[in-house]
């Protein structure tokens, strides 16, 4: 940033604070020359335009006006004298500079793609599922962003034992919107090695804006390998735009009666949002083709039982998610896409 003026300097400040990025801050043109070639991006206030192009810097990509004032004609004079690409005024340009200053603080994007779990009934165990498919990926050395969708299930952080681990929860970002950047989220957020999670709270429940859920998972896709993301069975706003941005979304169903009816009940609200949809049966009475001929809908693999998990969950044990249990290897199965035959 080239400024001397404090005002807009204040303003520059606040944006890049919510941009989650660092800046060098030059107060005359002349000490701007060192940061010129290899900034990421240069904003220049207004009141040093004239003095920065007396300089004659070398015409480069990223450099932006930056004014407060009300339209006025020198400025785009100013604008062209300095090489910039854009006049933003504050404070109806903030919105923007955020974005740009995200942008250029990410610029390699790992292009991530979002699963979503659900349940077909409750009790199906979409929240384990969701969580080991985080963890095994993680494992894998596949960043994930493992993110809790349902305000009303106690916090996803839980499964993992880490309901105590420092990091913000959604009250702590629901008011986020617009282009963030996932080095400032993976950094707010408790993370493990690879695995970063975003979870509820046991508080006062409260909505996850679709707003905020926008932002989160438009971060994840540029900063992660691999989003997980755990959908309440009513298909809220937030849910619905997790839905619209999946790769794949999975349909838990035990293999009983009620759990193909509840299930059936799901699949029409999932079908307004997203079109890869696929079933993961659990243990029942019914045989999976007969769940899958019922539900119309593609059968992904069978999920076997798990003796005690429950009980070791609600121990906070680290053995029920290991990598050698039923759940870990069916989900290092789905990952490398070689699901048993036996299993589809």
């Amino acid at each position: 940033m080239i400024t001397d003026d404090q005002d807009l300097l204040d303003d520059l400040l606040r944006v890049a604070a919510a941009a989650g990025v660092e800046i060098d801050v030059a107060h005359a043109a002349a000490h701007a020359r060192p940061f010129w070639p290899r900034a990421p991006i240069v904003v220049v206030g207004v009141d040093v335009a004239d003095a920065l192009a007396a300089t004659g810097p070398p015409p480069r990509q990223g450099v932006l006006l930056v004014t407060r004032g009300a339209d006025d004609p020198s400025v785009w004079r100013r604008c062209v004298a300095v090489g910039a690409a854009a006049v933003l005024t504050l404070p109806q340009a903030e919105r923007q500079l955020v974005e740009e200053f995200a942008e250029a603080s990410e610029p390699e994007t790992r292009s991530g793609e979002t699963v979503c779990v659900i349940g077909g009934r409750g009790g199906a165990g979409a929240s384990v599922l969701a969580t080991c498919l985080a963890l095994v990926a993680s494992r894998r050395k596949t960043r994930t962003l493992l993110v809790d969708a349902d305000p009303l299930g106690g916090g996803i952080d839980v499964l993992l034992g880490q309901e105590h681990a420092v990091g913000a929860r959604w009250p702590d970002i629901a008011e986020r919107e617009g282009r963030v950047s996932y080095a400032a989220l993976r950094d707010a957020l408790p993370t493990f090695g690879d695995l970063t999670v975003l979870s509820g709270h046991r508080g006062e429940p409260s909505a996850i804006p679709p707003e905020a859920m926008r932002a989160v998972l438009g971060a994840a896709h540029r900063g992660c390998d691999l989003i997980v993301v755990d959908l309440p069975r009513h298909v809220t706003p937030a849910a619905a735009e997790a839905l619209s941005r999946a790769a794949m979304t999975l349909l838990l169903v035990p293999s009983d009666l009620r759990g193909v009816l509840s299930a059936a009940q799901v699949l029409p609200e999932l079908h307004k949002h997203t079109q890869c949809i696929r079933t993961v049966t659990r243990p029942g009475p019914l045989a999976p083709d007969v769940v899958t001929r019922s539900l119309d809908t593609p059968h992904l693999g069978f999920l076997p039982d798990q003796r005690n998990l429950a009980d070791h969950l609600d121990r906070g044990a680290a053995s029920p998610l290991g990598p050698q249990t039923p759940l870990a290897r069916f989900c290092h199965d789905f990952l490398t896409g070689r699901l048993p035959e036996e299993t589809r």
